[in-house]
């Protein structure tokens, strides 16, 4: 009988911690009872079949607690207004983040003060399409050297902007900037750390974006989200379908998407034989469809050619002319943002940096000239940088190659430009350099400055906390 005691008591343990294990716990105690007494039916309340027929209860109520965990803290999209647990997404996100940034443009300030003017008047009838308030994202990622240990990174902080009606806003800046997070996050994609979004709806009233996506959101992410096995016209009559398209004003709709973006030679093909440029053009396609009040566009004219580069801008600055609708567009193509955009705004490192309309953004960072000089003996570079200095004394230089100098002057410095090209073109014979080019700063300029800036931040993140860098100052010669 001792042994009978300490498979009990085995049986006890192994059925709390094990779920497979209670239908063996049964077995074996209707075995132990058969043995004893012979009496199948007399179960005393010393029987061990209770413990094996409840402890499957007890396994449901402690499952469903470690799947809602995990769900949280590992899952991708938790469940929305849990039918359970009765809780929605955290609103402590919808919160203005306290933290006031260093160095803010003047223009991000103003911007921002929109943002609080525009939630604070929401009667008002300039009232914008999006309007976008304190955003953050906090990721951890592992620090180099230790296996457990974690660093908090900021992929954006305390983004600010809102979108009028009729408005395209464009959200530039280099990979890993936090466009595509940015978008996530107006999307409901991604959770917010802090911050909040404003949407308008289809019926002219505003919605919290916390805890779905909205009908009135065409939304074109950078993956393409397609079905393999439905061809382009398959496609577009679902999600025409799904938009709330009657089943008459489908074909009419997806008829003049076709047209617009010339894809009637793909209707019968399938995404996996389509180019990257087409695939992307179905999904901006599909992105148009039903008219929605709100436009997200994450770089949905990459991969393309300059013919189906121009088609799409086309159909944008058309959809856009009832001025009842606005979007975001996010591109690292200056072209782009100059063919399509009312006003851009440049994200660098996660933070707003500048925000207008492009000629805006030209007459306040244009104010200087780019001097680039190609050099034929590296030796003499020295000598050439004096001479620069003394042409020029208030020029910085930007980069220093074996072969390249680049210099940004003052505009004070360069007037007049013809008594400017003279003394280059004497300081040419002088120092028997190659070539010069000497031109206007452009926003492309700026927004490469403002590209290696970030460049810089990520440097500083990689760096292990052992070593300490410090960035050498520049000496003139």
């Amino acid at each position: 009988m001792d042994l009978f005691t300490d498979i009990r008591a085995s049986l006890y343990i192994l059925s709390l911690l094990i779920p497979v294990y209670p239908l063996l716990g049964v077995t074996m105690s209707c075995l132990q009872i058969f043995i004893e007494d012979a009496k199948l039916l007399d179960v005393t309340s010393e029987s061990d079949v209770l413990i094996a027929v409840f402890a499957p209860y007890i396994h449901s109520v402690g499952f469903i607690f470690l799947l809602r965990y995990l769900e949280i803290k590992y899952g991708r999209a938790v469940l929305r207004k849990d039918p359970i647990f009765r809780i929605s997404p955290r609103r402590e996100s919808s919160h203005q983040h306290p933290e006031e940034l260093e160095e803010e443009d003047e223009d991000v300030k103003a911007e921002r003060a929109a943002v609080r003017n525009a939630i604070a008047a929401p009667s008002q009838e300039e009232k914008s399409v999006i309007i976008v308030s304190n955003l953050c994202k906090e990721y951890k990622i592992k620090q180099a050297g230790s296996v457990f240990k974690k660093k908090k990174k900021m992929a954006t902080k305390n983004v600010s902007f809102c979108v009028k009606k009729g408005e395209v806003l464009g959200l530039l800046g280099p990979n890993g900037a936090g466009k595509s997070t940015a978008m996530k996050m107006i999307t409901g994609e991604t959770t917010l750390t802090a911050g909040q979004v404003l949407m308008k709806r289809g019926d002219g009233a505003t919605s919290h974006l916390q805890d779905h996506a909205p009908p009135f959101l065409g939304y074109c992410p950078q993956e393409d989200p397609l079905w393999p096995d439905l061809t382009v016209l398959q496609h577009l009559q679902v999600y025409a379908a799904m938009k709330g398209v009657s089943k008459e004003d489908t074909a009419a709709a997806v008829n003049r998407i076709v047209n617009a973006l010339q894809l009637q030679g793909y209707l019968k093909k399938k995404p996996r034989k389509l180019s990257a440029g087409i695939t992307r053009k179905l999904c901006f396609a599909v992105c148009m469809l039903g008219n929605p009040a709100v436009l997200l566009l994450d770089e949905p004219s990459t991969g393309m050619d300059p013919n189906g580069q121009r088609c799409v801008w086309k159909t944008l600055r058309a959809a856009l002319k009832t001025k009842e609708s606005g979007a975001i567009l996010s591109t690292h193509y200056m072209e782009e943002a100059e063919a399509v955009c009312d006003r851009v705004a440049i994200l660098v490192s996660g933070q707003l940096r500048c925000i207008g309309s492009i000629q805006y953004l030209k007459n306040k960072f244009g104010k200087s000239y780019l001097l680039e000089i190609k050099v034929k003996d590296p030796g003499r570079a020295d000598l050439l940088h004096a001479e620069i200095l003394r042409i020029f004394p208030s020029a910085a230089r930007q980069e220093r190659f074996p072969s390249l100098l680049v210099y940004k002057v003052p505009m004070e410095d360069a007037l007049p430009l013809s008594q400017s090209f003279s003394k280059l073109e004497e300081a040419k014979r002088n120092c028997n350099f190659e070539d010069y080019s000497f031109s206007l700063n452009t926003l492309a300029q700026v927004f490469l400055e403002l590209s290696r800036e970030q460049e810089k931040d990520n440097f500083d993140l990689t760096l292990d906390g052992a070593f300490e860098w410090k960035q050498l100052q520049q000496v003139d010669c």
